[in-house]
This record gives C-alpha cells, structure tokens and sequence, in this order.
C-alpha cells in the first residue's frame, strides 16, 4: 500500500511545485508516483458546483460555510476509489489540497482556530465519508500578501483565472494562514511538515521533499539525496 502525502498551503502559496518536488524525489528513490488534485472542477459534479458558487451561482450557497464545506468533501468522497486504486498500484500518492484545507478555511471563515468545525470536518470526511486519512501532510508557508500577489499575476497571465471569492479575500486568506499554522502545530489528523516558500522557495521545496520522503519511506527506497534543511519543523 503506498503512502498518501497531501500538500496543503494558502491559494498561490506554491503547492503545486511542492508537488513536482515530491514526485522528482519520490522518482530519484525508483518510487512508483501518482498525483490528483482537489477541488476537482472539471471531474466532480460536487466540486464543480462548489466552484460555480464561489463565483456567485447558486443562490446564497458560497455564503454557507458547511454547504461549501460538504461539497468539497463530497468531491473526495467520490475520489474514494481512486485514490485507493492509486495506493494500491504506486508506492507514492502525492494530493493537492485534502482535508485539511476543508478544515483550514472553514474555520478561518467562522473566525475559529483548530476548533469545532474542525472535529466537524473530521468527523463527515473521515469518520462518515470514509476518506482515507494522509500518512503525512506538509504546509507551504507563505506570507499571504505575497500569496496574493501571485494569484494576482497568475490572473494577469491568463484572462480564464479571475481570483474566485476566497482568492480574492485578503482578510480570509490571512486568518488562513494562522489556522493552517495552528493545524501543523497540532498535528491535526496526520503528522506535518513545513516549509517556506518566499521568493527563492524552490530549494527549500527540494530539501523538504527529501525530508519527507526520507520519513514516509524509510529504509524501503534509497534515497538520491539525503539534504537536510533546519527551515523544515516537524
């Protein structure tokens, strides 16, 4: 059964070149790799949906912190099989975006820390839906101001990537940030790393990777590299 890694972090915090430096190191190791990604937009209709309301449709649905919350969990519990096919089939499955953030941004909306809508996240994903819980997850910190910039020129980039509703709210993004953070200080649902990803991040990201992987692995694939960064908290 292969290990399951979510990356979790701010929206253009830079997870998903996180996720590329999982998959390097994972294939450096002669590691089987997958990867999936949530929200699935363009797969689920629950995550479709969710999408659409965070552009306006559907009524007052985007306002409703828990009606938001059950679609996005509702894509990863249509994503149930899936993943556990691609556990079963590679020895590393790399998510971007899991539990966590259902957790991360629902309590950053209702002005909670690691709270009760947290356990709440918990116990509909996990307990109820049966999604699997993630044998490790890592936070890619970023200052949120330089989050948003990103997101802010990844739209300029490409006229189809208006910042949605909670991209484009500085105020959530930023107590965000402090929820994920408390999150990892807890080891909420799996153990955490975290790393920093400012504006020469991707070193960091690469010796995160090997950190990572050097635990979730063990002795079972040799490493090409075992760098070690004191930026990397556990």
């Amino acid at each position: 059964m292969g290990v399951l890694v979510a990356v979790e972090g701010l929206d253009g915090a830079g997870k998903a070149t996180l996720v590329a430096a999982l998959r390097d190191a994972a294939t450096r190791r002669a590691a089987t790799v997958a990867t999936i990604a949530f929200p699935r937009y363009d797969d689920d209709v629950h995550a479709a949906l969710a999408g659409e309301a965070l552009r306006g449709a559907h009524g007052d649905t985007g306002t409703s912190v828990h009606a938001m919350a059950l679609l996005f969990a509702l894509d990863r519990r249509a994503a149930r099989e899936e993943l556990a096919t691609r556990r079963r089939e590679c020895d590393v499955v790399l998510v971007d975006r899991y539990v966590a953030s259902n957790a991360a941004y629902g309590s950053a909306r209702l002005h909670q820390s690691v709270g009760p809508f947290a356990a709440w996240v918990h116990a509909t994903e996990i307990e109820r839906f049966g999604v699997p819980a993630p044998d490790a997850q890592v936070l890619v910190r970023v200052p949120p101001e330089l989050a948003a910039q990103r997101v802010r020129d990844r739209a300029a980039a490409d006229p189809d990537r208006d910042p949605d509703s909670f991209e484009a709210d500085a105020d959530l993004q930023g107590r965000c940030a402090e929820v994920y953070d408390a999150l990892a200080r807890e080891q909420w649902l799996a153990p955490w790393w975290v790393t920093e990803n400012r504006q020469s991040g991707e070193e960091a990201l690469t010796r995160t990777a090997d950190t990572v992987l050097d635990a979730v692995l063990g002795d079972a694939f040799a490493p090409g590299s075992s760098v070690r960064s004191d930026t990397i908290e556990t």
